[in-house]
């Protein structure tokens, strides 16, 4: 075995860089792929899909070809892996909204939590703080960890680097709003596609590892198809399920008079999350993440020898 061309050794590499070292401090890649995304939207952005398509396109593909350019090794793949994982950066913003619930300061978990979720937080109670941190950590569990590790064991530093440029252009103009409901219809499309299979071994790996796998799997089979994300939905209802918890309600976007309230379906049977739930939910999205690697190590491995 050659361990410069080991693709599942990169995966672990990168893996552990970051959940020990968390992301780039300087100078990070996603930033950078962000401003270029923002200056080409500014000469593509018309209110049409075609014009979107167009967009995703030409920064997906970019993004693609530069991982392709990298090549496969040991080195390229844990660089690319550690760039695109986000599991060190949600677990230390979870933790901090957690923390500050615990002490009584509302005001200040309010304000962080914004950190973590697009949501109008300024009203927000003690319970509904912890409801949206919980969402954020089952949510980005999938998208920010598991599914690019499932792109990288596929197709190594190429499926890392797409997948994360999909994943932040769903960010930056996949909304429904007036200036990218046609626009970025193509972005929220193309993050769908993507994170399919990393959203099914999420959620069941929840239902595996949680501490009520009946229920998690009982939440995920009868609430996650009325959530309005065909990934999210299967994630978040697995962890309520499996946390004993309920999750889903109204939640609020934007400010003054542009808000627009989203209702969102029950999941799970339990009762409202509470602040101590906070540290179970992070528990739980660690054993996720690292089983999820586990998984997905062989099949790398597999892929690189063809």
């Amino acid at each position: 075995m050659n361990l410069w061309q080991n693709r599942a050794l990169g995966l672990a590499l990168g893996f552990a860089a970051d959940r020990l070292l968390g992301d780039p401090p300087r100078w990070h890649p996603v930033a950078g792929f962000g401003q270029t995304a923002s200056l080409l939207e500014r000469r593509l952005h018309a209110d049409s899909r075609a014009r979107g398509a167009l967009h995703v396109t030409l920064l997906v593909g970019a993004a693609t070809y530069a991982g392709r350019r990298l090549g496969d090794g040991t080195l390229p793949t844990a660089a690319a892996t550690w760039v695109v994982l986000g599991g060190r950066s949600l677990d230390r913003e979870a933790a901090a909204v957690g923390e500050l619930l615990d002490a009584g300061r509302l005001g200040d978990a309010r304000q962080r939590l914004t950190h973590l979720v697009g949501r109008d937080t300024a009203r927000l109670d003690e319970g509904e703080v912890a409801r949206a941190v919980i969402e954020s950590v089952a949510e980005n569990t999938s998208d920010a960890v598991v599914a690019p590790l499932v792109w990288g064991a596929l197709l190594g530093p190429a499926g890392l680097l797409g997948h994360r440029a999909a994943n932040t252009l769903d960010a930056m103009v996949g909304h429904r709003n007036a200036r990218y409901e046609r626009f970025g219809w193509a972005a929220a499309r193309l993050d769908d596609v993507l994170n399919l299979p990393g959203s099914r071994l999420t959620a069941t790996l929840t239902v595996l590892l949680g501490a009520d796998r009946a229920g998690a799997l009982r939440a995920w089979r009868r609430d996650a198809a009325g959530h309005p994300s065909p990934n999210a939905g299967p994630v978040e209802a697995a962890f309520a399920g499996a946390l004993g918890i309920r999750l889903g309600g109204a939640n609020t976007y934007g400010h003054g008079g542009d808000q627009r309230v989203e209702h969102r379906v029950v999941l799970g049977d339990g009762q409202p999350p509470a602040a101590h739930d906070v540290s179970r939910a992070r528990e739980l999205a660690t054993w996720v993440d690292v089983a999820a690697l586990i998984v997905l190590l062989p099949i790398a491995a597999r892929r690189r020898r063809h």
